[in-house]
């Protein structure tokens, strides 16, 4: 799990008239607040065919990478199983973070009780039904682990548009 800050710079975006340098840049906290206060995320998979699949999850920021359960049989579970690249974005686009990020499935069943807990506190869930299946490894838990991170605030746009890369 990582928690080390990463590199903030500006994204490239030809045409937008972005200013040079780095006055203005948003702080990885102002992304991570709103990684862990987003009730609902976007969650964007490759199909096996390479169309996209684009589904709103719920899941838990934490510790510096996002977590997402999910059935096996789902069309996630199966596009991740084939192509783990993904993106991953906040519910509120006027305070945007999109995450492109690479998913592993999380073997370890410490780290799966972790988080049935703070899932079921956040959303106020009972996961009781589905705990076994989870620490049995039946059904999958998803950690994305993000390669670069967008935040994009809608007031503030052209001078805070900001890129994190890991």
């Amino acid at each position: 799990m990582g928690t080390k800050t990463p590199k903030a710079s500006r994204p490239h975006m030809p045409g937008y008239g972005l200013p040079q340098g780095t006055k203005g840049l948003l702080p990885w906290k102002w992304a991570e607040d709103r990684l862990k206060k987003s009730h609902n995320y976007w969650i964007n998979t490759v199909r096996p065919n390479g169309s996209p699949h684009s589904m709103v999850v719920w899941g838990l920021w934490l510790e510096g990478v996002f977590l997402l359960s999910t059935g096996r049989q789902s069309r996630k579970a199966k596009n991740l199983a084939k192509n783990p690249h993904c993106i991953v974005a906040t519910e509120h686009a006027q305070q945007a973070v999109i995450v492109e990020a690479v998913a592993s499935e999380i073997a370890d069943v410490a780290r799966r009780r972790q988080f049935l807990r703070i899932y079921e506190k956040k959303y106020k869930f009972d996961m009781s039904g589905f705990e076994k299946d989870i620490l049995n490894l039946k059904e999958p838990i998803y950690e994305m682990r993000p390669v670069v991170v967008f935040g994009l605030a809608e007031k503030k746009f052209l001078n805070a548009a900001t890129r994190w890369i890991f």
